[in-house]
């Protein structure tokens, strides 16, 4: 009986530990009722980046507004980064009972939705994509395989061995082109020097290493993308958006002029709108 009993306490540590193991890789807040959405960051940001899209939607639904590790004040993780929160995610949905949650995800996180949908095309309602591509290293390098990006790289080092400074000076450039909404900028660099500098490079390596141009074909609920037109002409961002989405079926794509990268940033009164219709009328 008493070996019985240690072998129980050990059985339900295991349990609650795997259950803590399984949030390591990111951080959620909960706010409001009803059906579930689950709103993903793009890269460096915090769940905060949905605040004014969460206020309106939250009076309706369950809003699961997530920050991933090595950002905020979410500690990092160990590689794999991102194959580790997508698997995280899947666990958390499963764990949490979700009925058939909508997911929105910005940049990364728009990838992130596909990535699990295209995975599990039973597990979720839609998908509403803002600003974010199937593969982000089909955008950058020609002819593009995963094979072509390494870990080990020049660019990769030189951001490891940037002083603050110059890292200050590289977000802000950044910032000021992802946000024409310039109150925002400040805090997209903010969210940049926040993370953690390891995870900053290489977890996007992990990122810029996904394809999903082929598996999006798995993806059978309605997919919405909301795709920027600022600094390319339309043409240009269409050709983009035509090709990269080519083989997923249920799309619709808007393209929204004079927005950067932060589509909720710079139309934040258009996109909460446009968000909120798509959520209640399915």
């Amino acid at each position: 009986m008493q070996t019985f009993r240690k072998l129980l306490i050990a059985s339900c540590l295991f349990i609650t530990f795997s259950t803590i193991a399984q949030e390591k890789s990111f951080q959620v807040k909960i706010i409001g009722k009803g059906n579930p959405i689950l709103l993903f960051p793009g890269f460096s940001c915090t769940g905060d980046v949905w605040n004014e899209t969460v206020k309106e939607l939250s009076k309706t639904h369950e809003c699961h507004i997530f920050t991933f590790a090595g950002f905020g004040n979410v500690p990092a993780i160990e590689t794999p980064w991102l194959t580790t929160i997508k698997n995280d995610l899947e666990n958390y949905v499963t764990r949490k009972k979700l009925k058939k949650p909508t997911i929105i995800g910005h940049s990364m996180g728009g990838s992130l939705a596909l990535w699990l949908a295209s995975e599990n095309p039973n597990t979720y309602k839609e998908l509403i994509i803002v600003d974010g591509l199937p593969s982000i290293g089909a955008l950058m390098i020609p002819d593009f395989s995963p094979d072509k990006v390494s870990y080990d790289n020049p660019f990769a080092k030189q951001q490891l061995e940037m002083d603050e400074t110059a890292f200050k000076q590289m977000a802000t450039q950044m910032a000021a082109g992802m946000t024409k909404n310039e109150e925002k900028q400040p805090q997209i660099v903010s969210w940049m020097l926040q993370a953690d500098r390891k995870t900053y490079v290489y977890g996007y390596i992990d990122l810029m290493k996904l394809d999903l141009r082929e598996s999006i074909k798995n993806i059978k609920i309605p997919v919405t993308i909301m795709a920027a037109v600022s600094f390319y002409p339309k043409p240009q961002v269409e050709k983009l958006y035509t090709e990269q989405y080519q083989k997923l079926d249920k799309k619709k794509i808007i393209y929204v002029d004079n927005s950067a990268h932060f589509i909720m940033f710079d139309k934040t009164d258009w996109f909460v709108k446009e968000v909120r219709k798509l959520v209640v009328k399915r």
